[in-house]
């Protein structure tokens, strides 16, 4: 059995603002049981261990599906992020895979966590997939090849746009634009419509545009696996 780290977000502050944020459990929910239920084998990890803080917004209405649907009925993958592992203590010799699920609260801690980082360099390196959805592709701005050059770099990349951005009002918000950010680094960036299903794959390196696509990215992710 193949085994899945996911690495989830322990900031639930937006900034400075006073407004709760967190992860955002569609893009949890769905690559989660999706690979789940292709046999894989899923720890959950997060910087500082525990309750993984998910995103308010993300529990309203208009933004469930059948994978969030599941969820709420879950009592033992409620637990499981009642009490994620501390990423310190992972070995990322013991995975095959690593996943990402995106929201708004990665941006203060992940991005800037050298813990992180260096697990996805040293996965990466070791021939492992890494995989990224909506604002988690964020967490690639200070990640390296093994030659030093940003990790994203000339290779095929999507994520959350700054149309999106725009669209639930935060570009003042955010501590950079994650379109701008994948650009300036040197990354093929490319998008379909705002909202839109939609995500890449380069070599290792796979990336989600928005919440829409965090099942395609965990398609893509099975199916390298699978190979």
């Amino acid at each position: 059995m193949k085994k899945i780290l996911f690495v989830l977000t322990s900031n639930d502050e937006m900034g400075n603002t006073g407004h709760k944020t967190g992860f955002w459990i569609e893009e949890f929910a769905a690559p989660y049981y999706l690979l789940k239920d292709r046999g894989f084998d899923i720890t959950i990890a997060t910087p500082k261990g525990g309750q993984a803080p998910i995103d308010p917004n993300s529990e309203k209405e208009d933004a469930q599906t059948p994978a969030t649907d599941r969820y709420y009925k879950d009592k033992e993958t409620q637990d499981l992020l009642a009490n994620t592992q501390l990423l310190s203590n992972i070995d990322s010799a013991n995975f095959d895979a690593v996943f990402y699920p995106g929201g708004h609260g990665l941006l203060w801690d992940l991005v800037d966590d050298t813990i992180s980082t260096n697990l996805i360099e040293t996965m990466y390196a070791a021939g492992k997939p890494v995989a990224f959805v909506c604002h988690s592709p964020a967490i690639l701005k200070n990640v390296k090849n093994v030659d030093g050059r940003p990790l994203v770099e000339g290779k095929k990349v999507t994520g959350f746009t700054n149309g999106e951005e725009a669209g639930v009002e935060l570009t003042d918000v955010v501590p950079f634009l994650l379109e701008d950010m994948l650009k300036e680094k040197g990354g093929n960036y490319s998008k379909t419509g705002d909202w839109a299903p939609y995500a890449v794959e380069d070599g290792l390196l796979i990336t989600g545009q928005n919440p829409a696509s965090s099942e395609k990215v965990a398609e893509k992710l099975a199916e390298k696996l699978n190979r």
